[in-house]
């Protein structure tokens, strides 16, 4: 049986079309003139697009070297080199806007202007530091990442420093300082780049733009190499993108676009889905095709997703696609109310490991949160739960250290033969061999206990393992020496294996991804949407937001809510507006949105725990009403004096640090930083003064209180085994040894 990982490269054009519906053959067989495919969450675009390519290019009509695909991400243009690998089109170029715009900079600047590209600079946000600095302007984490969002999304709008306050004013963009001040900042800004010879990542756009318009005779040696474009995610290209296209193309027309009004998540970037949504205006002439038929989700899935966008409102909404699924009948989403945040990442955890434990795989789970500072207590109710988990948004597979070592070891052993090899002598599959050379890095056959680096260089091994399977099933007569020619390739196409692990991701980082099984948590009012979307137009690309995450999900999808951020917190919160008449018990408000339904009924709807209604967290020391993760795990404001026990702050760290060896878990897993500056800091002398400190579950204190509470009293903790308990508690938790 072939591998779906390792397909048969169609044996003609003809079979290049086998398999796909009828919608999909009219986008694959549309190969001249403009096209635009309006395409739904999981009907396939992609098979469409690169299955028109492949039928292009194996047919004749298309030379490989005159096809550039374009699209948003590293990681979809790696996709869609690979999908084109498999069906015999490897010569396409496939990239993003900007790795497209640079290379063809880098090759025409010494024509163009003389020397050198300028050097990219590495750390944006340090220059925009120094650039507000020098203006005399004070920001703090926060106003500087987000002024450094307003100097990009200037930028890529071909806004001017001087044109910066009208132009947000006129866009209705709510600017984290005054916008005079921003203009002075993102002016001084450009000068430091100037001086220092250096350019950013929307100088590379800009200055091919400016290249391609000055210099007519190299856009005519742009035009001859690329005669044919394909565009995807086509609602999320930029004013600058757009031009940078229309100087690509020229008077020519020979170009296929894809998109989906509904997912346009990217706004704040100056993404636009006017380009997609005037495409027939300025293309009367254009082939239309509608992709509805949804593969990838359950009718369920399907049904809450078709029901968000009902009660859209907008430009956009206007152009929805009504999705049909072509999936079996799934479960209904599931609802779930919590009394607050670390209890909805307990519950989510607990649930994740039924799933895994009922056979669903880690890697086809996914969490997914509005903003990356959810992240954190989701991780550690992982961790507690010992669940491998992954953050969305880390270092690419093929760039991780134990892969590039793990790679180069496999080609030393390929290159000197099984029988030079001892590891090898007495194995002649492919799979036994990587299993054999992976052992002398730490791969084995079953994962390390817990979470943490260990577990994530393991799984990267492991993934390498289940590719060497595959691989071989697909090519029973493969050799090593073949497999680290495919592993080449696919780090150059940055076609990365499945790792082992739950995902955990922002919704604007989960775009484009699909799991079996999807748990959008934090949906509550002023997280969803999030409190600064204050117009029409921005809430409503909260809900798109919403529906982006509700389509990644195939089979079983979750849907929760914490009714306070912490712990003895007043429940004051509300489910987001979007799934007032959608979920069980609430009814839908006239217009679709504006403030929240209030309703007494939650028919249906998971209660995660009892509320329990006590006052909000006050700082120790001044009083003041905390708002912060952190100091609320402190228990105090970051700036407020603490009395720390230095003495026993050490103590606490040495006994975490033999606590995880003999778990075999990183250390936060025991208890993190934060919680251990708060032990120390607090010094409890009884167990409900130990649980009283964020981060000190019900489970952490019946493990690990009576050892904490003997070193905050001065003695010493009782031996510990490898479970992390007490010997005086050994015999109930553990079979007789």
């Amino acid at each position: 049986m072939t591998a779906t990982l390792f397909p048969q490269v169609p044996d003609s054009a003809d079979a290049v079309l086998d398999g796909l519906d009828p919608e999909q053959r009219e986008v694959a067989t549309a190969l001249s003139g403009p096209v635009c495919v309006l395409a739904g969450a999981g009907t396939g675009k992609t098979r469409a697009i690169t299955h028109r390519i492949a039928y292009g290019v194996r047919s004749g009509v298309l030379q490989p070297a005159s096809v550039l695909a374009v699209t948003f991400t590293n990681r979809a243009a790696g996709e869609m080199r690979g999908r084109l690998r498999q069906l015999g089109a490897g010569g396409v170029q496939a990239r993003t806007f900007h790795s497209a715009a640079l290379r063809q900079l880098q090759y025409f600047w010494p024509k163009a202007v003389g020397g050198e590209v300028p050097r990219l600079v590495e750390r944006k946000v340090q220059l925009v530091a120094e650039a507000a600095a020098r203006c005399r302007v004070r920001l703090d984490r926060n106003e500087l990442r987000d002024v450094t969002g307003e100097i990009e999304w200037s930028k890529v709008t071909q806004t001017v420093p001087e044109d910066y306050a009208p132009a947000a004013a006129k866009a209705g963009r709510e600017a984290p300082r005054d916008p005079a001040e921003i203009g002075l900042i993102y002016g001084m800004y450009e000068q430091l780049k100037r001086d220092r010879g250096v350019i950013d990542f929307e100088d590379v756009l800009l200055l091919t733009v400016g290249v391609l318009q000055d210099r007519h005779d190299i856009a005519e040696t742009v035009r001859r190499q690329y005669q044919h474009f394909v565009v995807d995610e086509y609602q999320d290209v930029s004013p600058l993108q757009q031009r940078l296209l229309e100087l690509w193309l020229g008077d020519r027309d020979n170009l296929c676009v894809v998109g989906d009004a509904s997912q346009t998540i990217y706004s704040f970037t100056g993404a636009t889905p006017d380009h997609l949504l005037n495409f027939r205006t300025r293309h009367p002439r254009a082939t239309v095709v509608k992709l509805i038929r949804d593969y990838r989700s359950t009718p369920q899935v399907v049904h809450l997703a078709n029901g968000l966008l009902s009660q859209a409102r907008g430009r956009a909404a206007e152009h929805r696609l009504e999705l049909v699924s072509q999936r079996p009948a799934g479960p209904e989403p599931r609802y779930a109310e919590f009394a607050d945040e670390p209890a909805e990442a307990e519950g989510t955890a607990r649930r994740v490991r039924e799933l895994i434990d009922s056979g669903v795989p880690a890697s086809e789970i996914a969490i997914l949160y509005r903003i990356n500072a959810q992240s954190e207590v989701y991780e550690q109710a992982l961790a507690d739960a010992g669940v491998p988990y992954q953050l969305r948004g880390a270092e690419r597979f093929f760039e991780r250290p134990e892969v590039r070592e793990a790679t180069l070891l496999l080609r030393g052993a390929a290159r000197a033969g099984g029988h030079s090899d001892p590891q090898l002598a007495d194995v002649d599959d492919v799979p036994s061999q990587v299993r054999a050379v992976l052992g002398t890095r730490g791969w084995t056959a079953e994962p390390p206990a817990g979470s943490g680096a260990v577990r994530d260089r393991w799984e990267s091994l492991a993934a390498l393992v289940r590719l060497s399977e595959d691989f071989v099933r697909a090519r029973p007569a493969a050799t090593l020496a073949d497999l680290v020619t495919e592993l080449g390739e696919r780090a150059a196409a940055q076609h990365a294996p499945t790792v082992e692990g739950v995902t955990l991701a922002s919704l604007h980082a989960a775009k484009g991804l699909e799991w079996d099984a999807v748990f959008l948590v934090g949906l509550a009012e002023g997280m969803m949407p999030i409190t600064y979307a204050k117009t029409d137009e921005q809430v409503e690309e909260e809900r798109r937001l919403l529906y982006v995450g509700v389509t990644r999900a195939r089979h079983d999808l979750s849907l929760s809510w914490a009714l306070s951020r912490t712990p003895g917190g007043r429940a004051t919160r509300r489910p987001t507006r979007f799934l007032n008449g959608l979920r069980p018990g609430s009814v839908a408000r006239p217009g679709g949105g504006g403030a929240p339904a209030l309703t007494g009924g939650t028919a249906g709807v998971e209660r995660g725990g009892p509320r329990r209604r006590r006052g909000p967290a006050r700082c120790r020391v001044c009083g003041k009403t905390l708002t912060d993760a952190g100091e609320i795990k402190l228990m105090r404001c970051e700036d407020c004096p603490c009395d720390l026990d230095e003495a026993l702050h050490e103590r606490l760290r040495d006994w975490r640090a033999g606590q995880a060896g003999l778990l075999g878990q990183p250390a936060f897993c025991v208890f993190t930083d934060k919680t251990l500056l708060a032990i120390a800091e607090a010094v409890p002398g009884t167990e409900s003064e130990l649980a009283g400190i964020s981060g000190v579950g019900r489970r952490k204190l019946d493990k690990f209180g009576a050892d904490v509470l003997a070193l905050c009293a001065g003695r010493e903790p009782a031996s510990a085994d490898a479970s992390g308990v007490t010997s005086e508690d050994a015999p109930e938790e553990t079979p007789e040894k």
